[in-house]
């Protein structure tokens, strides 16, 4: 079994804000894959979605709690679920707008929401989809406003390639081996 996190924020005012992406990616393998209906889980405190791909079982989640509170979730989901592998796909404010990096057991390197899950589960050994946010004027003054903003029109045709690309990534990971994904998919 392997369980799929997207990390955002809750609630339809963060819905399409550069900390949001996670959700997204999520929302759109559920879609490309007729996964059912999310349902709320007060047990995970997740919108959960249990499915299958490739013969395997496949959970998505979208924590409920906000960003830096996402570990509370996780912790719960794989300490019931003990999965074989898990995918946590967040923003990357240090990578440029459009970025894929696909990576394992690495610090949160300053990043809340994976800090919540490292330090909730005392585990860094999970694979991580890190999708770059920032914008061509680089890294901004004040990174906990920008994250919350939503993407210009520009931006947004970038972000949906990012994400149709991420979804293809997800899917070659589960058939595949970490490394030939990094391989492909890192750009």
């Amino acid at each position: 079994m392997t369980i799929i996190v997207g990390l955002g924020n809750p609630g339809t005012k963060y819905k399409k804000t550069r900390h949001n992406i996670g959700f997204r990616i999520v929302d759109e393998f559920y879609k490309r894959n007729n996964f059912p209906d999310f349902k709320l889980s007060k047990k995970f405190k997740s919108l959960i979605s249990e499915g299958a791909f490739a013969d395997k079982k496949i959970i998505l989640a979208k924590p409920q709690t906000f960003m830096n509170q996402s570990g509370k979730a996780i912790k719960a989901l794989t300490g019931f679920y003990k999965p074989e592998s898990f995918i946590v796909i967040h923003d990357d404010i240090d990578l440029p707008l459009g970025r894929i990096r696909i990576s394992k057991g690495r610090s949160s390197a300053g990043h809340k929401g994976v800090e919540s899950i490292i330090s909730e589960t005392g585990n860094k050994d999970f694979s991580r989809f890190r999708l770059g946010i920032q914008s061509e004027k680089g890294k901004p003054r004040n990174p906990e406003k920008f994250v919350l903003q939503k993407f210009t029109k520009e931006e947004e045709k970038i972000i949906k390639e990012i994400i149709k690309k991420s979804v293809e990534a997800i899917k070659f990971l589960i058939t595949n081996d970490l490394e030939k994904t990094m391989s492909k998919y890192n750009n």
